[in-house]
Protein backbone atom coordinates (compact mmCIF):
# COMPACT_ATOMS: atom_id res chain seq x y z
CA UNK A 1 0.00 0.00 0.00
CA UNK A 2 1.41 3.75 -0.50
CA UNK A 3 2.16 5.66 1.88
CA UNK A 4 0.11 9.22 1.38
CA UNK A 5 3.16 11.06 2.50
CA UNK A 6 4.85 9.58 -0.14
CA UNK A 7 3.04 10.03 -2.20
CA UNK A 8 2.23 13.79 -1.87
CA UNK A 9 6.27 13.74 -1.97
CA UNK A 10 6.15 12.25 -5.22
CA UNK A 11 3.30 15.19 -6.56
CA UNK A 12 5.37 17.90 -5.62
CA UNK A 13 8.77 16.19 -7.27
CA UNK A 14 6.46 15.95 -10.73
CA UNK A 15 5.13 19.57 -10.26
CA UNK A 16 8.46 21.00 -9.74
CA UNK A 17 9.74 19.06 -12.82
CA UNK A 18 7.28 20.04 -14.83
CA UNK A 19 7.64 23.75 -13.99
CA UNK A 20 11.69 23.50 -14.43
CA UNK A 21 10.62 21.65 -18.03
CA UNK A 22 8.51 24.95 -19.01
CA UNK A 23 11.10 27.37 -17.76
CA UNK A 24 13.83 26.04 -19.72
CA UNK A 25 11.66 25.92 -22.64
CA UNK A 26 10.94 29.54 -22.37
CA UNK A 27 14.74 30.40 -21.31
CA UNK A 28 15.69 28.28 -24.60
CA UNK A 29 12.99 30.39 -26.65
CA UNK A 30 13.78 33.30 -25.50
CA UNK A 31 17.60 32.57 -26.45
CA UNK A 32 16.40 31.55 -29.52
CA UNK A 33 14.62 35.11 -30.74
CA UNK A 34 15.63 35.98 -34.22
CA UNK A 35 16.58 38.87 -35.28
CA UNK A 36 14.14 41.49 -36.15
CA UNK A 37 11.63 40.86 -33.37
CA UNK A 38 10.54 41.44 -29.62
CA UNK A 39 9.40 39.69 -26.59
CA UNK A 40 5.52 39.03 -26.49
CA UNK A 41 4.06 41.75 -23.39
CA UNK A 42 2.29 38.81 -21.60
CA UNK A 43 3.60 35.50 -21.69
CA UNK A 44 6.72 33.99 -23.02
CA UNK A 45 7.86 33.79 -26.50
CA UNK A 46 8.75 36.29 -29.06
CA UNK A 47 6.66 37.67 -32.23
CA UNK A 48 7.86 40.05 -35.33
CA UNK A 49 8.60 43.40 -35.33
CA UNK A 50 6.38 46.01 -37.51
CA UNK A 51 6.97 45.03 -41.05
CA UNK A 52 8.38 41.81 -40.50
CA UNK A 53 6.46 38.60 -41.04
CA UNK A 54 7.20 35.19 -39.53
CA UNK A 55 9.07 32.54 -41.49
CA UNK A 56 9.76 29.47 -39.57
CA UNK A 57 11.91 30.83 -36.66
CA UNK A 58 12.66 33.73 -38.19
CA UNK A 59 11.37 37.12 -39.08
CA UNK A 60 11.55 38.21 -43.03
CA UNK A 61 10.97 41.38 -44.15
CA UNK A 62 7.48 42.41 -45.62
CA UNK A 63 7.02 42.68 -49.33
CA UNK A 64 5.32 45.73 -50.09
CA UNK A 65 4.49 45.86 -53.72
CA UNK A 66 4.24 49.24 -55.33
CA UNK A 67 1.04 51.16 -55.24
CA UNK A 68 0.41 50.13 -51.74
CA UNK A 69 1.61 50.60 -48.00
CA UNK A 70 2.27 48.92 -44.39
CA UNK A 71 -1.26 49.14 -42.47
CA UNK A 72 -1.58 50.63 -39.02
CA UNK A 73 -1.38 46.91 -37.54
CA UNK A 74 1.89 46.59 -39.41
CA UNK A 75 1.39 42.91 -39.92
CA UNK A 76 0.14 43.40 -43.29
CA UNK A 77 0.01 46.01 -46.34
CA UNK A 78 -2.98 47.38 -48.11
CA UNK A 79 -3.49 49.06 -51.85
CA UNK A 80 -3.61 52.76 -52.05
CA UNK A 81 -6.70 54.52 -52.79
CA UNK A 82 -7.50 53.93 -56.75
CA UNK A 83 -5.73 50.61 -56.61
CA UNK A 84 -7.43 46.69 -55.44
CA UNK A 85 -5.75 43.81 -54.23
CA UNK A 86 -5.06 41.18 -56.72
CA UNK A 87 -3.20 38.34 -55.23
CA UNK A 88 0.78 40.14 -54.48
CA UNK A 89 0.01 43.15 -56.18
CA UNK A 90 -1.73 46.53 -56.80
CA UNK A 91 -3.78 47.01 -59.47
CA UNK A 92 -5.55 50.36 -60.82
CA UNK A 93 -8.74 50.81 -59.84
CA UNK A 94 -10.88 51.66 -63.92
CA UNK A 95 -13.42 54.80 -62.60
CA UNK A 96 -15.76 55.01 -64.98
CA UNK A 97 -17.23 58.41 -65.93
CA UNK A 98 -19.35 60.02 -63.34
CA UNK A 99 -17.70 58.16 -59.85
CA UNK A 100 -14.86 58.39 -57.92
CA UNK A 101 -12.35 56.05 -56.60
CA UNK A 102 -13.27 55.06 -52.74
CA UNK A 103 -10.92 53.62 -49.96
CA UNK A 104 -13.33 49.90 -49.78
CA UNK A 105 -11.24 47.23 -50.82
CA UNK A 106 -14.15 45.34 -52.61
CA UNK A 107 -16.10 44.76 -54.71
CA UNK A 108 -15.48 47.43 -57.69
CA UNK A 109 -13.03 50.53 -55.47
CA UNK A 110 -15.16 53.40 -56.94
CA UNK A 111 -19.01 54.39 -56.07
CA UNK A 112 -20.87 56.63 -58.42
CA UNK A 113 -21.12 60.54 -58.37
CA UNK A 114 -24.63 61.79 -56.44
CA UNK A 115 -27.59 61.89 -58.96
CA UNK A 116 -26.05 58.56 -60.62
CA UNK A 117 -26.66 54.81 -59.98
CA UNK A 118 -24.33 52.03 -60.81
CA UNK A 119 -25.63 49.90 -63.32
CA UNK A 120 -22.91 47.05 -64.26
CA UNK A 121 -19.60 48.76 -64.86
CA UNK A 122 -20.93 52.14 -65.67
CA UNK A 123 -22.95 54.92 -63.56
CA UNK A 124 -26.41 55.81 -65.32
CA UNK A 125 -27.88 59.64 -63.75
CA UNK A 126 -30.96 58.99 -61.71
CA UNK A 127 -33.90 60.63 -62.89
CA UNK A 128 -35.44 62.84 -60.28
CA UNK A 129 -38.99 63.67 -60.29
CA UNK A 130 -40.62 67.24 -59.95
CA UNK A 131 -40.32 67.68 -55.77
CA UNK A 132 -37.95 64.96 -55.02
CA UNK A 133 -34.42 65.11 -54.43
CA UNK A 134 -31.43 62.65 -55.28
CA UNK A 135 -29.92 60.43 -52.16
CA UNK A 136 -26.66 58.26 -52.04
CA UNK A 137 -26.69 54.90 -52.19
CA UNK A 138 -26.42 51.41 -53.63
CA UNK A 139 -30.54 49.99 -53.56
CA UNK A 140 -33.90 52.07 -53.91
CA UNK A 141 -34.77 54.66 -56.64
CA UNK A 142 -31.90 57.24 -56.13
CA UNK A 143 -33.99 59.51 -55.16
CA UNK A 144 -36.75 60.20 -52.42
CA UNK A 145 -39.59 63.00 -52.21
CA UNK A 146 -39.25 66.29 -50.78
CA UNK A 147 -41.05 67.26 -47.10
CA UNK A 148 -44.60 67.70 -47.65
CA UNK A 149 -44.65 64.85 -50.20
CA UNK A 150 -44.84 60.98 -51.05
CA UNK A 151 -44.53 58.49 -53.46
CA UNK A 152 -46.52 57.71 -55.87
CA UNK A 153 -45.31 54.90 -58.45
CA UNK A 154 -42.71 57.11 -60.02
CA UNK A 155 -43.59 60.44 -59.04
CA UNK A 156 -44.27 62.94 -55.69
CA UNK A 157 -47.73 63.88 -54.73
CA UNK A 158 -48.91 66.27 -52.14
CA UNK A 159 -49.77 65.08 -49.02
CA UNK A 160 -52.51 66.81 -48.10
CA UNK A 161 -52.91 67.34 -44.59
CA UNK A 162 -56.60 68.28 -43.12
CA UNK A 163 -57.45 70.40 -40.94
CA UNK A 164 -56.82 69.65 -37.05
CA UNK A 165 -54.06 67.72 -38.95
CA UNK A 166 -50.37 67.63 -38.99
CA UNK A 167 -47.18 66.06 -41.02
CA UNK A 168 -45.21 63.35 -39.34
CA UNK A 169 -41.98 63.71 -38.74
CA UNK A 170 -41.06 61.60 -42.14
CA UNK A 171 -42.67 63.93 -43.77
CA UNK A 172 -44.63 61.74 -46.16
CA UNK A 173 -47.67 61.39 -43.67
CA UNK A 174 -50.29 62.87 -41.50
CA UNK A 175 -51.66 62.73 -38.20
CA UNK A 176 -54.61 64.20 -36.70
CA UNK A 177 -54.02 66.38 -33.27
CA UNK A 178 -54.44 65.47 -29.85
CA UNK A 179 -58.44 65.34 -29.00
CA UNK A 180 -59.18 64.53 -32.68
CA UNK A 181 -59.68 60.78 -34.71
CA UNK A 182 -59.11 59.85 -38.16
CA UNK A 183 -61.92 59.54 -40.21
CA UNK A 184 -61.54 59.24 -43.63
CA UNK A 185 -59.26 61.88 -45.65
CA UNK A 186 -59.78 63.83 -42.20
CA UNK A 187 -60.03 64.82 -38.59
CA UNK A 188 -63.04 64.68 -36.42
CA UNK A 189 -63.59 65.70 -32.72
CA UNK A 190 -63.48 63.57 -30.21
CA UNK A 191 -66.11 64.08 -27.94
CA UNK A 192 -65.55 62.87 -24.71
CA UNK A 193 -68.81 62.31 -22.68
CA UNK A 194 -69.44 63.63 -19.14
CA UNK A 195 -67.56 61.56 -16.73
CA UNK A 196 -64.81 60.83 -18.63
CA UNK A 197 -61.50 61.99 -19.88
CA UNK A 198 -59.56 61.98 -22.97
CA UNK A 199 -56.68 58.91 -22.60
CA UNK A 200 -53.01 59.47 -23.54
CA UNK A 201 -53.20 58.44 -27.01
CA UNK A 202 -55.34 61.99 -27.67
CA UNK A 203 -57.60 60.28 -30.28
CA UNK A 204 -59.63 58.71 -27.81
CA UNK A 205 -61.63 58.38 -23.99
CA UNK A 206 -62.21 56.62 -21.04
CA UNK A 207 -64.63 56.25 -17.94
CA UNK A 208 -63.57 58.26 -14.81
CA UNK A 209 -63.02 55.98 -11.59
CA UNK A 210 -66.55 54.42 -10.27
CA UNK A 211 -67.98 55.28 -13.81
CA UNK A 212 -68.12 52.38 -16.50
CA UNK A 213 -68.72 52.40 -20.44
CA UNK A 214 -71.85 52.00 -21.50
CA UNK A 215 -72.51 53.07 -25.94
CA UNK A 216 -71.15 56.42 -26.25
CA UNK A 217 -71.92 57.61 -22.23
CA UNK A 218 -70.02 57.02 -18.94
CA UNK A 219 -72.61 55.54 -16.20
CA UNK A 220 -72.64 55.40 -12.64
CA UNK A 221 -71.44 51.95 -11.15
CA UNK A 222 -73.50 50.06 -8.49
CA UNK A 223 -71.27 48.50 -5.83
CA UNK A 224 -72.98 45.80 -4.41
CA UNK A 225 -72.38 45.05 -0.22
CA UNK A 226 -69.03 42.78 -0.01
CA UNK A 227 -67.72 44.60 -2.90
CA UNK A 228 -65.22 47.35 -4.15
CA UNK A 229 -63.94 48.66 -7.23
CA UNK A 230 -61.64 46.79 -9.21
CA UNK A 231 -57.82 47.97 -10.42
CA UNK A 232 -59.39 49.52 -13.31
CA UNK A 233 -62.18 51.36 -11.47
CA UNK A 234 -64.42 50.82 -14.26
CA UNK A 235 -66.07 47.67 -13.00
CA UNK A 236 -66.33 46.40 -9.51
CA UNK A 237 -65.46 42.84 -7.73
CA UNK A 238 -66.50 41.42 -4.93
CA UNK A 239 -64.10 40.58 -1.74
CA UNK A 240 -62.41 37.58 -0.02
CA UNK A 241 -64.62 35.01 0.90
CA UNK A 242 -67.42 35.97 -1.20
CA UNK A 243 -68.61 35.31 -5.12
CA UNK A 244 -69.59 37.36 -7.88
CA UNK A 245 -73.60 36.06 -8.87
CA UNK A 246 -75.48 38.41 -11.02
CA UNK A 247 -75.17 42.14 -9.37
CA UNK A 248 -74.57 40.70 -6.21
CA UNK A 249 -71.77 39.10 -3.93
CA UNK A 250 -72.76 36.20 -1.79
CA UNK A 251 -70.62 34.23 1.06
CA UNK A 252 -69.07 31.29 -0.45
CA UNK A 253 -69.84 28.73 2.01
Amino acid sequence: MVNSKSFSAFTRAVAVAAMLLASAHAISEDAAAPADSHPLRYGLGWDCNRGFVRVRDSCEAMKIPPNAYLAASGARWDCNRGFLKDGDRCVRVSVPAHAYADDSAYPDGWECNRGYRKVDKRCAAVSVPPNAHSVEGTYGRGWECNRGYREDKESCITVAVPANGYLVSAGDAWKCERGYVRVAAGCAQVQVPENAYLESNGNSWRCDRGFKRQGDACIALTVPENASLDYSGNDWRCDDGFSKQGVVCRWQK
